[in-house]
Parts: structure tokens; C-alpha cells; sequence
């Protein structure tokens, strides 16, 4: 029997399908929730602060606010059932060292930039854009203008620096990112930035170019089509790799024994991580109000 297809295609799907394709139908399509994990969770906090920190103002950016920020984005954080399921209790020691990393994550983006100079046309913008009846969609952790009037994507990543090797597969979300920019604004970015916040922090940077943004579009393609074959053969097929290791799906997948069958009445409840704080601002761009 032929599975139903997604919705929409976003760069994490795009990349989970590449790296499982059984992966990606537990989370695409049979909606699976995953369980919440500390390295996750510890992201999205670092992206609520530093969202909270640039719809402030220029002057109120500096590393004190900052902290202020952290704190902010901890309240609302708190309270929600991923910090329970982590056993991150208010005034717990486990919630003092998860401030701590955050914070740190923070030391490391003020070695990076100063947030003082930058003045972001948008903060976790929410695009999407169709391409031949396929709906693409994305969220751009920050939109600049840079002093040439030019549109900078910036994407915080607060895992580990990728090798040489996967620096070019890694950069494929922020061109994705820049195709959804040129699709709403009718204007391709500038440079699209990857910036590390995790240990050995840096900033990769990349230009997008024509070809860059053909070969994306060809690559989104390729990969939805093979999504459409594997849904009316029924036949994602598992890829056994260290990842497994923290894999959310492992009791339904056959390379540890599972069935994945029995996902579709799967009755878990248990928090989605999807389900993000954020706080979504227009973008003006030579004000005009573009989304």
C-alpha cells in the first residue's frame, strides 16, 4: 500500500531523507514524535537568545544583555515537557550546567561578530516558495543588509565544525535558504553564512552564484522524486550508521529488529521538539514590508 507524501520538503528533511530514508518517513510522514535531546534542546535555546538579543536594540546588544537574553529564553524554556523529560528542573544542577554551555556558546558568537553594528532586516523569517507544485519552506535564523545594500544569510550552528569533507553538504541548507530568499524578495543573497558556535568556533562563508542555485534546485528535485517512488512502493529503506545511536526510531526499524509497520499505531506521547518558541518579525527591505 502506497504511503501519502509530505506535506513540504525543508533543509532538515532534505537532509534527514540523505542520510535515512527510513528516518524520514518515521518523521515526515508517519509524524512520529521524536524524544527531546540535551544537544537540541541546548540549540534552540542559544537561537532564542540571540533572537531575543537582535529585536533589540543596537546599543542593548552588548554581552551583558546577552545573558539577559539567555535568561529570557530559559524562562520560557522551563516550563515545557522537552526540560522534563531532560530532568532540567528549576535550580536544578542539571539546568546550572546547561546555562553554563549555553552561555558559553554565547562567549564564542561575540568572538565571531559584534552584534552592536548589525542592523538584521528579519529574525527567524519563515519562507516557502513552490517550484513545480513542490513546496519548499524554511526558517532563516537572521537576514542582513550589508553596507552595499546586499541581503547576508546567517545560519547559527551550535554543534561541532563539519571537515573539509562535509563543509560543501552542510553549506547546501544556508543555498537552500538563499533559493527561498531570491523566490520571495527577487533578490539572491550576497553570502550565506554558516557560523559555529560549538568548539573551535568559526564562520564558513559561501557566495551563492546561478549555478549553485541550478544545482539546488536540481538536487531538491532529484531527491523529491525519489521520495514520491519510495512512497507508492511503501519502501523507505533503513541506513545503519553511527546516528543510530541517537535515533528516536530504533523499535520500529528492521536493522535492530523492529517492525516499521507498527509506527502508523505507534500511541507514544511524547514531546515534540517541532514545536518551537519563536518570535517572528516582518522584513522590510528598502521599506517595503516583504514577509
Amino acid at each position: 500500500m502506497s504511503l501519502p507524501l509530505p506535506t513540504s520538503l525543508s533543509p532538515s528533511k532534505v537532509s534527514t531523507f540523505k542520510d535515512c530514508a527510513l528516518a524520514f518517513r518515521f518523521s515526515a510522514i508517519d509524524r512520529l514524535p521524536e524524544d527531546p535531546k540535551l544537544a537540541t534542546i541546548k540549540g534552540s535555546v542559544v537561537h532564542k537568545a540571540l533572537e531575543l538579543l537582535f529585536i533589540s536594540k543596537q546599543n542593548e546588544r552588548t554581552r551583558a544583555d546577552a545573558a539577559a537574553c539567555l535568561d529570557r529564553a530559559l524562562e520560557e524554556y522551563v516550563q515545557t515537557p522537552e526540560f522534563e523529560f531532560l530532568g532540567l528542573h528549576a535550580e536544578s544542577e542539571a539546568l546550572s550546567a546547561f546555562r553554563s554551555d549555553a552561555s558559553t556558546m554565547l562567549d564564542r558568537y561575540y568572538t565571531q561578530e559584534d552584534p552592536t553594528t548589525l542592523e538584521p532586516v528579519g529574525v527567524e523569517i519563515m519562507l516557502s516558495a513552490k517550484v513545480d507544485g513542490l513546496l519548499l519552506r524554511g526558517i532563516i535564523d537572521r537576514l542582513d543588509l550589508n553596507a552595499e545594500g546586499e541581503l547576508i544569510v546567517t545560519d547559527y550552528k551550535t554543534g561541532r565544525v563539519p571537515s573539509e569533507r562535509q563543509e560543501m553538504s552542510r553549506l547546501g541548507g544556508v543555498h537552500f535558504y538563499a533559493f527561498l530568499c531570491e523566490q520571495n524578495f527577487g533578490k539572491r543573497p550576497a553570502e550565506v553564512r554558516l557560523m559555529y558556535l560549538g568548539a573551535n568556533p568559526q564562520t564558513i562563508v559561501a557566495t551563492p552564484t546561478e549555478q549553485s542555485i541550478a544545482g539546488l534546485n536540481k538536487k531538491v528535485k532529484a531527491i523529491w522524486a525519489a521520495v514520491e517512488r519510495a512512497c507508492v512502493a511503501d519502501d523507505f529503506r533503513p541506513n545503519p550508521s553511527h546516528a543510530c545511536s541517537w535515533c528516536s526510531f530504533k523499535e520500529f526499524c528492521p536493522s535492530f529488529g523492529g517492525d516499521p509497520s507498527l509506527a502508523r499505531v505507534d500511541l507514544r506521547a511524547k514531546p515534540d521538539v517541532s514545536a518551537a518558541i519563536t518570535t517572528n518579525t516582518a522584513v522590510t527591505l528598502n521599506g517595503q514590508l516583504l514577509a
